[in-house]
């Protein structure tokens, strides 16, 4: 099969013919129709995680057709489908009662195992992790969705708690932040998105932001207590840095939740903890979250079909493998709105 190849970190990327994935007894072989570029995938291309040794292949956002069943399997070929990219073992008291992104014998898609920046991937326990895509998804939708926006439905609905008389500040209009805009502008709340690009903040009003901030200045958390005569309910960080970590915490009300998601490194994975004046005396709760279990796509699925949530205007990019590369530098420096997927193998 055809995959993209990364021979060391921050290394070139290369397409390279390898041996074709084995179908585990319990597994199955998924044809990759479409493959999103997410900002995980440059942190595994950066060296900074280590799941990650080379050579490896990349790619966590998936969608595809089964072409290979396991003989202890009851997924059937043919079938159209996508996978969380924390793979759980289906058996353990984690995966059974719906949170397999903490089991204890994860294998994480593109990190722990390879990945699918190639023509196939195999999947093992397959009836757990697979998740049938409605018939109306398309396959570069489907992987547009991919951790983005499941992630960020977990973090808005599951661990957030988000009500329709709520408000909501999302800090970050990358993928992720743009992915939560949509949830929540569909569940009813009243969104605020926060961003240093006002081009990244016209996409998230196009996607349901009712009011922007541009937080250059380093002021936006007392734009929005005035905004919201108090603060809000809920924040969300979806970048990874100490900047907006803190700007978030203190965008928000007393009894005010907040949601990690996007994944910090560097100095970023150590910040300063306002501990008395905002957590303690405004009696903040603070939750992580990374990814969601194959059980927690049916809600989703539920919300976008009965919103009609714009999934597809988050694509701006459909390209090949050798567009990989350039996808992942354009993240290091002042990358431009919406999101890449590999739709050519």
């Amino acid at each position: 099969m055809r995959a993209l190849i990364a021979h060391k970190a921050r290394g070139a990327l290369a397409v390279e013919n390898v041996d074709d994935p084995v179908c585990p007894a319990d597994g199955a072989i998924i044809r990759i129709k479409a493959c999103g570029v997410c900002r995980s995938d440059h942190h595994a291309w950066e060296g900074v995680d280590p799941d990650v040794s080379y050579p490896h292949i990349m790619g966590h956002e998936l969608a595809g057709v089964v072409e290979e069943v396991g003989p202890n399997t009851k997924i059937k070929k043919g079938q159209r489908v996508t996978a969380p990219f924390i793979l759980g073992c289906g058996a353990c008291i984690d995966c059974r009662s719906g949170n397999a992104t903490i089991c204890n014998s994860q294998n994480v898609i593109g990190f722990t195992m390879q990945g699918a920046f190639a023509e196939l991937i195999a999947v093992p326990n397959a009836d757990f992790n697979l998740v049938a895509l409605p018939d109306e998804m398309d396959f570069d939708t489907a992987a547009g969705m991919g951790c983005r926006v499941t992630t960020a439905f977990r973090a808005v609905v599951e661990r957030g708690g988000l009500k329709s008389d709520q408000t909501i500040a999302i800090f970050g209009a990358g993928g992720v932040g743009l992915s939560a805009v949509m949830i929540a502008n569909a569940l009813g709340a009243n969104v605020i998105a926060v961003d240093v690009s006002d081009e990244a903040l016209e996409l998230a009003k196009k996607l349901g932001a009712h009011h922007l901030i541009n937080s250059k200045d380093g002021h936006a958390p007392d734009r929005i207590v005035e905004l919201t005569n108090g603060g809000a309910d809920l924040a969300i960080e979806a970048l990874g840095k100490e900047v907006t970590f803190d700007q978030a915490l203190r965008s928000l009300r007393k009894l005010g939740r907040y949601v990690q998601i996007g994944m910090p490194t560097g100095k970023d994975a150590t910040p300063t903890l306002p501990l008395l004046d905002l957590v303690y005396s405004r009696q903040l709760s603070i939750h992580g979250t990374r990814g969601i279990a194959p059980q927690g796509f049916t809600s989703l699925m539920h919300l976008v079909s009965e919103t009609n949530m714009p999934l597809d205007k988050m694509i701006t990019d459909r390209i090949n493998l050798m567009g990989v590369e350039p996808a992942l530098l354009a993240m290091e420096g002042a990358q431009a709105p919406g999101i890449s997927v590999v739709t050519e193998f």
